[in-house]
């Protein structure tokens, strides 16, 4: 009998993170979803159905001690890690509600809003990929660290969404370098557009948005065994069809 993928999977509550979850205990993975909320964590574990099955934490991805203790207890339940996918993040709502209509100039941002924000999506990838690492390192597992498109890191009104992403590709990359021989493997994995997820402001008009389970292609493939080896890639979900057929594609 096959061993269950074992996978960790922050920001896993809701919008890509829940999608990406449900994915992997369809499959048969056994998964910790982490959450700010510990109480709304386990829920969402319990109402998820499959031959898989799914625990919940309540970790807050900015505290360094909480990460640690996070990670150990996931280890502990799932007996190892073979995925861990760096997904929580903070949106533009939480810094300006209007920021789609209203972009905000970075010189009137609150200082602490934008800490709050970059030390979610920059920091806390970081310190959750440190504590992670160990375990990861004992498989060969891999590491997927979820982004955003290029031009979301450059538009007027997005400080600090923007530079926290940003930095979390420059991480991913150079995380990429530091374990490059090691046995473990650092991949980006983005939507490739806006998604209809609880970042976007309310009264969008979500119509024609990506929905989150855009996200699940890519990354069952970077879970399975055809992916073994692929590092320091940069997997755009709206183009992972094209992407896969030009890789399987061989040179005449």
């Amino acid at each position: 009998m096959d061993t269950p993928l074992r996978a960790l999977v922050t920001g896993g509550t809701s919008g890509l993170g829940l999608a990406m979850v449900r994915a992997l205990v369809e499959d048969g993975a056994h998964v910790v979803l982490t959450g700010r909320d510990g109480g709304r964590a386990a829920d969402v574990a319990a109402g998820l159905t499959g031959p898989g099955r799914a625990h919940g934490l309540g970790v807050d991805t900015r505290d360094e001690a909480a990460v640690a203790a996070g990670v150990d207890r996931a280890v502990a339940l799932l007996g190892g890690l073979d995925v861990v996918v760096l997904n929580a993040g903070l949106g533009m709502r939480t810094v300006n509600p209007r920021f789609l209509t209203e972009p905000q100039p970075f010189w009137e941002v609150d200082p602490d809003a934008f800490r709050a924000v970059v030390d979610t999506n920059l920091t806390g990838y970081f310190l959750t990929a440190r504590a992670a690492v160990p375990a990861l390192l004992d498989g060969g597992g891999r590491l997927v660290v979820v982004s955003m498109n290029h031009t979301t890191m450059v538009r007027r009104g997005f400080v600090p969404y923007g530079p926290s992403r940003a930095g979390a590709e420059s991480l991913a990359r150079i995380m990429a370098a530091d374990l490059a021989g090691s046995g473990v493997t650092v991949n980006i994995l983005l939507p490739g557009g806006a998604t209809r997820t609880g970042m976007l402001p309310e009264g969008v008009d979500a119509e024609g948005l990506l929905d989150p389970e855009i996200m699940v292609p890519p990354l069952r493939w970077l879970c399975s065994d055809a992916a073994a080896g692929v590092h320091d890639e940069r997997l755009v979900a709206t183009e992972f069809e094209t992407w896969l057929a030009a890789r399987q594609t061989p040179n005449v």
